[in-house]
């Protein structure tokens, strides 16, 4: 399989994850419980955590050898980078935390269920860059085994993007009564990562020097959504037991992918 190919299965699977989790809308009557939500997050907040370690921040620190002793620089400046960039979205774009419902941005007459969308939507393009980077540094290497590792990190966010679209998908449903609205808009908030992992791609292959920065920023901006969405949203002072499990599987589903595929 060309490398071509590879990289149009890894944009696809993610969005066509996010669709089929948000697809669950048509078969549940209610929202999901509370214990099934924490469970759902801290599986795709652990998923997201070791993405970030194995996948973004090692090879960051790997790829800055020519760095010498300095060769975390890149790693650690890319990471706090990463979390600006979604403290500067969250500043920019009208939204509203699904766990808190607290609402950030300039004021907008946009009802409930847009703001919801709009959070959901932004802290999807970490995600996707995450993926395009991967895979434009994979396009630099030109090896298969670089698009496999590449491929990998794809399976893992598409893997968590399941139980995620379910998680945006269902509440929405309620907000707006309807189960196609709720669907589209599920869906419609995973087609950024697709966007967003194209634009990565053309960034990684086009500026190679850049890549360990820009692996780091991923990380950070990943890590940034979980730390104010991801483990709130769970609620794990509710299911701390659960909500942690969820986590650890999470972890380790992804460590194992990418070690396997890596």
């Amino acid at each position: 399989m060309g490398n071509t190919a590879f990289t149009a299965i890894g944009f696809s699977i993610i969005f066509l994850a996010t669709t089929l989790g948000a697809a669950l809308v048509f078969f549940f009557k209610k929202d999901i419980s509370d214990k099934t939500n924490t469970l759902f997050l801290g599986f795709a907040a652990g998923i997201m955590i070791a993405a970030s370690v194995w996948s973004l921040l090692i090879p960051s620190i790997e790829g800055a050898e020519s760095y010498g002793k300095w060769s975390f620089v890149p790693a650690v400046v890319g990471f706090l980078v990463g979390g600006v960039f979604l403290v500067a979205l969250d500043k920019l774009v009208p939204h509203l935390h699904k766990g808190t419902g607290q609402e950030e941005g300039p004021r907008t007459a946009l009802n409930q269920s847009a703001k919801l969308f709009l959070a959901i939507t932004i802290h999807n393009i970490p995600e996707g860059l995450a993926v395009g980077f991967a895979f434009g540094g994979a396009a630099v290497v030109g090896t298969t085994e670089a698009m496999v590792t590449a491929l990998g990190l794809a399976i893992g966010i598409a893997i968590q993007n399941f139980p995620e679209g379910a998680a945006v998908a269902l509440p929405l449903k309620r907000a707006t009564g309807s189960s196609g609205k709720s669907f589209l808009f599920g869906m419609g908030s995973g087609a950024v990562e697709p966007i967003a992992a194209v634009i990565g791609y053309f960034l990684a292959a086009t500026l190679t020097a850049a890549q360990p920065w820009l692996l780091s920023f991923a990380a950070g901006a990943m890590i940034f959504v979980v730390a104010e969405d991801l483990i709130p949203d769970a609620k794990l002072a509710d299911n701390p037991h659960l909500g942690t499990w969820g986590v650890m599987i999470g972890f380790a589903v992804m460590m194992a992918l990418d070690v396997a595929l890596g």
